[in-house]
């Protein structure tokens, strides 16, 4: 299985995000205007950036994004809109949002090692895909663990489109994501124009 191993506050910094998107508290102390380059970029250059950013932040590799894209295109509605909601619905991602990890390459690592639970079955695939109704709990003998003791003992807000808290370890999926719910800094627009060529 491929893994992204690059580092995260580089990688942030070149693509020109915070890494609080990505859980970190960390900022970089280097300035980003002294390396910056004059020349303009280019409409491929921004399309490309945008594709990069939203691979980066969930966490997911070209072939996959490209087959997510193209799922996206077949929906009804804005390709960009499904795009960012077929990411969003990810476990590792809805388990980030949810706050059973503090950043979201913890959260792929908690879903990859069977923590997670989804309608009382336990699924560790990260790229599994959740759904209205869906339940989704911490099982039952992980949260007695240290790790996420420590979680919920600092609870965050769920989105819009999902009910429950992180202090009882469960959380249901209301509806899917709509894009006044998904505060990722990509333009999904750009992609799309990207992958239209």
């Amino acid at each position: 299985m491929a893994v992204n191993r690059d580092p995260v506050l580089k990688r942030c910094r070149n693509l020109g995000i915070s890494p609080g998107v990505l859980g970190y508290a960390k900022e970089t102390r280097r300035d980003p205007k002294r390396n910056a380059r004059r020349s303009k970029s280019s409409e491929y250059a921004l399309q490309m950036k945008e594709k990069q950013k939203a691979k980066f932040i969930y966490g997911v590799l070209e072939r996959q994004f490209r087959l997510t894209f193209q799922k996206a295109e077949k929906m009804q509605g804005q390709a960009g809109e499904n795009l960012l909601s077929l990411l969003e619905r990810r476990l590792d991602n809805v388990a980030f949002v949810m706050g059973f990890g503090e950043t979201r390459r913890q959260a792929r690592q908690i879903v990859g090692h069977g923590h997670l639970l989804v309608n009382g079955k336990r699924v560790n695939i990260p790229s599994y895909r959740v759904k209205p109704g869906d339940v989704v709990s911490v099982k039952q003998r992980s949260r007695s663990s240290d790790m996420f003791k420590a979680l919920a003992e600092k609870p965050v807000g769920f989105p819009g489109w999902i009910s429950g808290n992180t202090a009882s370890f469960e959380g249901t999926v209301t509806r899917l994501p709509v894009r006044e719910d998904i505060d990722v800094p990509v333009n999904e627009t750009l992609i799309v124009e990207l992958y239209s060529k």
